[in-house]
């Protein structure tokens, strides 16, 4: 399988994590279902379009990567602090084994997609300098 494929499918898997996990902190009450959201779905299109439209260009793998940095941002900010993951209602709830279970596939996904996208912004034509090329 082509890189560019794995990296699109990787992507893609951690942008419905993703969605499932702002989700989650709507329904326990750990972010306001407002504005923030909103500024959350307008990211992820932003990531989505560099996933699919952008594919295979330098600007599709910056866009993947800085996404990837945001995306693993949740679980890091979610184990902070003296409560951790079960922090607000979670930890009382029946749903808090698949609250965390996203947490967990959030990181593995978006750490993997980070690694991706920068294997593939460092390996690709575009590093060579302009003189190796021109030089004959």
């Amino acid at each position: 399988m082509k890189q560019t494929t794995i990296l699109t499918t990787v992507s893609l898997l951690s942008i419905l994590l993703m969605t499932l996990h702002l989700t989650g902190d709507v329904l326990y009450k750990m972010a306001p279902a407002g504005f923030p959201m909103l500024f959350a779905v307008f990211v992820l299109v932003i990531v989505l379009w560099g996933t699919l439209v952008l594919a295979g260009r330098r600007s599709g793998y910056i866009i993947v990567f800085l996404g990837s940095l945001i995306e693993l941002l949740m679980p890091l900010l979610h184990m902070k602090g003296p409560r951790g993951m079960m922090g607000g209602e979670v930890g009382n709830s029946t749903g808090a084994f698949f609250f965390v279970w996203i947490l967990l596939a959030l990181g593995v996904t978006s750490t993997f997609t980070l690694i991706l996208s920068a294997h593939a912004l460092l390996s690709s034509p575009w590093r060579q300098t302009r003189g190796a090329s021109t030089a004959a």
